[in-house]
């Protein structure tokens, strides 16, 4: 068995930005930027995944994991009295109408799992912290 005498080359961090730079450029292909740089096209496409041995960050990717989503406190008006029912409407419906006005609900669905989670209004800070907490 023959064994392959060529050592695994140690690229730059200098060296990846500037081959990331070149990718970035309008109308430039992976494909053609490794091969002007005598470089496989898949290490140039795990470079800009980020997949390196060391990363390279830009003020661009910077800029956007500073603008990533946030939540955002929201003050809620207390919930208004359900309207009035006729008095041949049944009580169990009026009943249904005013907590589902008083809860949060929601529904996460990934491939075929589905999760519904009701809960109070009157503890949405504690929901707002058990979300943050489910979608980390």
């Amino acid at each position: 068995m023959d064994v392959n005498p060529k050592q695994r080359r140690r690229h730059s961090a200098e060296f990846k930005a500037q081959v990331l730079a070149a990718c970035r450029e309008p109308g430039a292909s992976v494909a053609a930027v490794a091969l002007s740089f005598k470089l496989n096209d898949n290490l140039v496409h795990q470079w800009r995944r980020g997949r390196g041995a060391n990363p390279v960050t830009s003020a661009a990717s910077t800029a956007i994991s500073e603008s990533a989503p946030q939540f955002i406190a929201l003050s809620l008006p207390p919930p208004s009295p359900p309207p009035s029912s006729p008095p041949s409407a049944p009580a169990p419906a009026v009943a249904s109408v005013a907590v589902a006005a008083e809860a949060i609900h929601l529904e996460f669905k990934r491939g075929v799992l589905g999760v519904s989670v009701t809960w109070p209004v009157s503890a949405a800070a504690d929901c707002a912290a058990w979300l943050r907490e489910v979608l980390r």
